[in-house]
């Protein structure tokens, strides 16, 4: 029971305190612009409170997933003073993109001072060679810095494995990187010496299946071996080769992966029954230097160096993952709504971890909302630059269906999403 109200809690106030610094940004730079707020709330439902002011009232309402800034004259156009619809368009575009802007810059920030308060930076300074990997073969050594890879500057860790994902991955995904030469360039003792090499191909097999933590399939590969044999999302494994799981991620990845076994048995449990799938995995290749790095000196200035770089890494992988919702990568299945997220904060263990949490989703959301889809705050900025453009705004009751089809399409999706994050829970 007690840990029950802590979740509760939890979700509670990360929900609400996104919405209310989401909602804030609104309400502060409407108030800059002297535009007139009727109401600022926080949450929907049935008002558990409330408090007049001078010209809004404050209410906390009984749903705390959402909240509004109700502003005179942004629903209907009106001619009051201080009405939403009189202010100039820089004015209105100001107003409705202040809460995503909130919310991004207080998830950079507080990733930063996350990132920032870690030991864990890792330089571009090889600590140890690998046996049998391609960097012993070409003579690199201890204290080498990797500068450049095929023209791509290395600084940290993260840069180095962003290369070369970049050249075993290429643009055409019909073509796979076969152990091509490629340029590397490092620092030694002042000198910068250029290498020619084939990285390492070690082979691994891949089942083409994305799990939970509870063994519950969240997604597959189109196309993958485990598609082939009919093993769909939220099936949850119970048995690997006739092997009880028993809930354990690590065991359902070692006995995959477990050499001179290349057929595998595996047992799920899908609405309510046993189903056992027999299936040979593919066999992916991927490519190693084989060097260990360098972490970096524990001073102030490389907290910020570092903690100024893992943040601008975080904040394009959430530009990736968005635009890979768009281009096919992130399926809508994979995506999470309010249960979801509630799931994974419910579960998070630790002040860090929550924290972390409180600036992924703030980033999130921030992003999200400027995604130029009727209803977001992106779709109202577009429909002003439309009105910038035409020097004239849309007829009245054609922007409202603009943003009723919009909600529309946002409420169907909301559902779809919910519908999948219960049944990943379940």
């Amino acid at each position: 029971m007690i840990n029950f109200i802590v979740n509760a809690l939890k979700i509670i106030f990360l929900l609400g305190f996104l919405i209310f610094i989401h909602e804030g940004g609104h309400f502060c730079v409407a108030k800059l612009c002297k535009i007139k707020v009727k109401e600022f709330a926080i949450g929907f439902g049935k008002i558990i409170w409330q408090k007049q002011g001078n010209e809004t009232k404050y209410t906390l309402r009984l749903i705390p997933l959402g909240g509004f800034c109700s502003m005179e004259g942004e629903e209907e156009r009106s001619e009051n003073e201080g009405s939403f619809s009189k202010a100039s368009i820089p004015k209105r575009i100001a107003i409705v993109i202040a809460g995503a802007t909130v919310n991004i810059i207080f998830g950079l920030l507080v990733y930063f001072v996350l990132m920032s308060t870690s030991t864990t930076y890792v330089t571009n300074e090889i600590s140890s060679v690998l046996d049998g990997y391609v960097a012993q073969e070409v003579g690199l050594q201890q204290n080498d810095k990797i500068v450049e890879l095929d023209g791509k500057k290395i600084k940290n860790k993260y840069d180095l494995s962003k290369a070369m994902t970049k050249v075993t991955e290429p643009n055409d995904k019909n073509e796979k990187y076969n152990g091509e030469e490629i340029s590397l360039k490092v620092e030694r003792n002042g000198q910068t010496l250029e290498y020619q090499i084939k990285p390492t191909e070690i082979k691994t097999k891949n089942t083409g299946i994305y799990l939970d933590k509870n063994c519950k399939i969240i997604s597959i590969e189109k196309d993958s071996s485990a598609e082939k044999v009919g093993l769909k999302a939220n099936d949850k494994i119970t048995k690997i080769n006739n092997q009880e799981i028993n809930g354990d991620y690590n065991k359902i990845v070692n006995m995959i992966q477990e050499k001179g076994v290349n057929t595998i048995l595996i047992t799920v449990e899908r609405k309510e029954q046993q189903i056992t799938f027999k299936f040979t995995p593919d066999y992916i290749s991927s490519y190693y230097l084989g060097v260990n790095l360098k972490q970096a000196e524990n001073t102030l200035a490389n907290h910020l160096i570092y903690g100024g770089i893992e943040t601008k890494e975080f904040a394009g992988s959430i530009l990736d993952n968005i635009k890979m919702l768009f281009t096919g990568g992130v399926s809508v299945d994979q995506m999470m709504g309010p249960v979801g997220i509630s799931e994974v904060v419910a579960k998070t263990s630790g002040f860090r971890e929550f924290i972390y949490m409180l600036a992924l989703i703030s980033l999130s959301l921030g992003v999200t909302n400027l995604l130029p889809i009727p209803a977001l705050d992106g779709g109202k900025i577009l429909i002003l630059i439309i009105e910038a453009i035409r020097r004239k705004p849309l007829n009245e009751r054609t922007e409202i269906n603009i943003q009723l089809i919009g909600f529309s399409i946002l409420i169907a999706l909301s559902l779809y999403i919910t519908y999948n994050d219960i049944l990943r829970i379940f």
